[in-house]
């Protein structure tokens, strides 16, 4: 049994997917039943558990040969993050009480950063998860290029693409979430022995200025990129109703900085397939 948290979203979905296409059983984890009907209705186990139900995720772990674990990201964590500690403490606690036979944890490009920022949450679970003793993978991808999707409107409706990612001529390490999936599906179904680092980034490194390119081939008309200036950034994410906007801006500061980046050798890091274009024509179809 392969059991999964997130199976709703881009990545979860997308993991699920591969590992029935190869024939395997599938226990999706939900909040809510409806939200598993779909998953239900192509042959999946549902079991109900929110990621800081400790009692609830024990009994989805119960009996799995692989926990693939994508807990739900905060985006204006309180200082501290202590969301993402509930969260955490009880992911230990279920994993300790059900061992499955090895773990798959979503976590982030960056997670080895020392410094403070939004993708500490992921590097706080990476800490704790390391402690146990059962065998865990942390697939940490680069920039999910699904973020497009903030910027089909104002592409096609005023030809521009915000961009907070500065210079817009850097490209930085981006990855389709399918691919991300595809991985974790074929982690789930390896073996190893204490912990594995597995970092993922697309074929090609990719800027905002190739982001505007992608959307005027898609769109069929011009698209730039614009900075969205630095000390704007504050007083915009609160006038968009973040409370602690702090860790968003010493996360974009560390891509663009670049401490936010693979911790491996750029040989080791494995390439997905999906180019951007293809993401961004998908987000625009919709």
């Amino acid at each position: 049994m392969y059991v999964i948290t997130g199976i709703t979203g881009r990545v979860g979905g997308a993991l699920a997917n591969a590992l029935l296409k190869a024939g395997k059983r599938v226990r999706a984890v939900v909040r809510d039943e409806r939200k598993g009907a779909l998953w239900s209705a192509r042959g999946c186990e549902i079991a109900l558990a929110t990621m800081t139900d400790a009692d609830a995720l024990a009994q989805a772990f119960e009996g799995a040969e692989a926990v693939f674990i994508l807990p739900p990201p905060e985006f204006d964590p309180a200082p501290g993050f202590p969301e993402a500690r509930e969260a955490i403490d009880a992911i230990v606690s279920a994993v300790a009480r059900a061992r499955p036979r090895r773990i798959v944890c979503l976590s982030t490009i960056g997670a080895q950063a020392t410094r403070t920022n939004l993708l500490t949450q992921r590097t706080l679970l990476e800490e704790a998860l390391r402690k146990q003793p059962i065998p865990v993978a942390f697939l940490r991808p680069g920039w999910f290029m699904e973020n497009c999707a903030w910027d089909v409107d104002p592409a096609r409706n005023e030809g521009v693409v915000q961009s907070f990612l500065l210079p817009l001529d850097r490209a930085i390490p981006m990855i389709a979430t399918d691919d991300i999936g595809e991985l974790a599906a074929t982690l789930m179904q390896e073996e190893w022995s204490g912990v594995r680092i597995v970092e993922l980034e697309g074929p090609r490194r990719t800027s905002p200025d190739d982001i505007a390119d992608a959307f005027s081939q898609v769109l069929g008309k011009p698209v730039r990129a614009q900075a969205v200036p630095r000390d704007t950034w504050e007083a915009l994410f609160v006038s968009q109703g973040m409370k602690h906007p702090l860790p968003r801006i010493q996360m974009l500061d560390g891509f663009n900085e670049g401490w936010i980046d693979f911790e491996g050798r750029r040989e080791d890091i494995v390439k997905g397939t999906t180019p951007l274009v293809d993401v961004i024509r998908k987000l625009v179809a919709r």
